[in-house]
């Protein structure tokens, strides 16, 4: 499993416009093949600040994903929204059986 943190510092000003592009990207996202979560998080400590957190099936569904016309389109898009550089930090898991 591939996760992925992106780390986005978000303009204030731009919040509400963020939240609103961010959501079709969610929404698609989810959709796609080899997708096994898709979700954002707001820093409780900055409001500002919020962390991506994606997870695929495989490499091939993030490159998948990386070409699609909905993450190309946030991707113009993000950096009128932005306060920052993104940051973003990928690493594969392997989900442990605890029980």
């Amino acid at each position: 499993m591939i996760i992925t943190h992106a780390e986005l510092q978000v303009n204030p000003a731009k919040e509400e416009e963020f939240l609103a592009e961010i959501r079709t990207l969610i929404a698609a996202s989810k959709q796609e093949e080899g997708n096994v979560d898709y979700s954002l998080k707001r820093d409780v400590e900055n409001p500002n600040h919020f962390t991506m957190i994606e997870m695929w099936k495989d490499m091939d569904a993030v490159q998948s994903h990386n070409n699609s016309e909905h993450f190309k389109a946030f991707g113009a898009k993000a950096q009128a929204f932005l306060a920052g550089p993104l940051a973003v930090r990928m690493f594969e898991g392997q989900e442990l059986k605890l029980s």
